[in-house]
């Protein structure tokens, strides 16, 4: 097995490589119906989830798949016993009959993947949080300039049926001036409910654990950081970049926010000693420009609010959204209670997955601009990050926008 260091210049040379190949081939003009052929990077659990979304699809069908985890490729194959399995994802990317690819690694492995797949010429679809760091972000959205690619971020609720409703009551004549978003992630459950099992063939026969780790601190073979990476600051931005990124995506769409100012973060590990991250937790964004403060407020110890529940708040009204994805406006009024709102369609975050998965497909055939458009992928990455760097030093973090870096 090479080294790191041998892995990543193989990396770099497998990139140039691929990115020619994609130059010089020509992609396929694909017409309304057509059927688009998807591989995969990464078959964990997310993995799985919007594999299956995408087989749902119409004229979408499965044709590649590749995990540095041998147990993974035996069960996509047992999905799928036709497919094309890979233990390098560079091969993946070689295979011309794949238009399209899904990325569900772990976060510290996003832009790896990314940037090679946009070289090689394939449409994305990217899980969230798209960048594990402003570097990452920077490389990613340099490969995809001039490219022509098609890129859909992993925020689903983006494409609830929800949206609708939310931005028809986002507005000065129903909201007034808008001040502050309070926003709320809670779960009953230890460690979030991430720990993972260690199967017995989780060892360095079955794990390609160089190809893990990246540009990570290099580490001995753990199967505890592999199959738990969630725990460690090296591959994962804890549950902000698990789930307070899609409640930062989702205003973002709605009210066009630029990346915050500037963010603080608080919080504390009270009942999950194995993990790296905090289970308790508040953040707060400043966005000057919109005078808005934008707060979140997460824990792995009640349940209270559920898995999303958002307050956008203004002079003339306030509109509720919660995980069921049935938003309430309620005006300003005197008297007003939550009977006399203005409601949705019920949605949620199952039925969006297949619903903006449906729209990337979509906007692979139409070459337009998909929900999740790689822009509200960038600031909401952004924006989380600043809230971990916050935490871990313990001070308020800003914005450069000149150098484009967290400061």
């Amino acid at each position: 097995m090479p080294n790191r260091r041998t892995f990543i210049g193989q990396c770099a040379k497998g990139a140039a490589g691929v990115a020619v190949s994609g130059l010089v081939s020509s992609r396929r003009i694909m017409g309304a119906n057509d059927r688009v052929r998807f591989g995969i990077i990464g078959f964990g659990s997310r993995g799985k989830e919007i594999f299956q979304a995408a087989m749902r699809s119409p004229n979408a069908e499965a044709v590649a798949a590749a995990d540095i985890y041998t147990r993974r490729l035996d069960e996509v194959k047992a999905l799928v016993p036709s497919i094309k399995t890979y233990k390098d994802f560079r091969q993946l990317l070689d295979d011309k009959s794949v238009d399209a690819v899904l990325i569900a690694t772990p976060q510290h492995q996003h832009a790896l993947n990314f940037v090679p797949t946009i070289q090689a010429g394939k449409d994305v679809y990217q899980e969230k949080t798209m960048a594990f760091n402003p570097d990452h972000a920077k490389r990613m959205r340099k490969a995809l300039e001039g490219s022509g690619r098609v890129v859909q971020v992993g925020i689903q609720m983006i494409s609830g049926p929800g949206m609708k409703t939310v931005r028809e009551y986002a507005t000065p004549e129903h909201m007034g001036v808008i001040t502050a978003i309070h926003t709320h992630h809670y779960r009953n459950a230890p460690y979030g409910g991430w720990t993972r099992e260690i199967p017995a063939d989780c060892d360095t026969s079955h794990v390609e654990w160089n190809s893990f780790q990246g540009e990570a601190a290099p580490h001995d073979f753990d199967p505890q950081r592999y199959m738990n990476w969630r725990f460690f600051w090296d591959y994962s931005g804890g549950n902000v970049f698990e789930n307070m990124v899609h409640q930062v995506g989702y205003w973002h769409t709605v009210l066009n926010l630029k990346i915050p100012h500037a963010v603080t973060m608080t919080g504390a590990n009270m009942l999950s000693p194995k993990m790296d991250p905090p289970d308790v937790m508040d953040v707060t964004m400043n966005h000057t420009t919109e005078k808005i403060l934008f707060t979140w407020n997460s824990m792995f110890s009640n349940n209270y609010f559920g898995e999303g529940h958002d307050l956008l708040l203004g002079t003339k009204g306030t509109i509720i959204h919660d995980e069921t994805d049935k938003p309430h406006y309620i005006p300003q009024a005197k008297g007003a209670k939550l009977s006399d709102a203005n409601t949705g369609s019920t949605g949620g975050y199952a039925e969006a997955t297949d619903t903006h998965m449906q729209n990337f497909f979509d906007c692979v055939r139409s070459r337009k601009t998909p929900n999740c458009p790689f822009e509200i992928g960038f600031r909401s990455a952004i924006a989380c990050q600043m809230a971990v760097r916050s935490y871990r030093e313990g001070r308020t973090v800003t914005w450069d926008e000149q150098k484009e870096d967290i400061v």
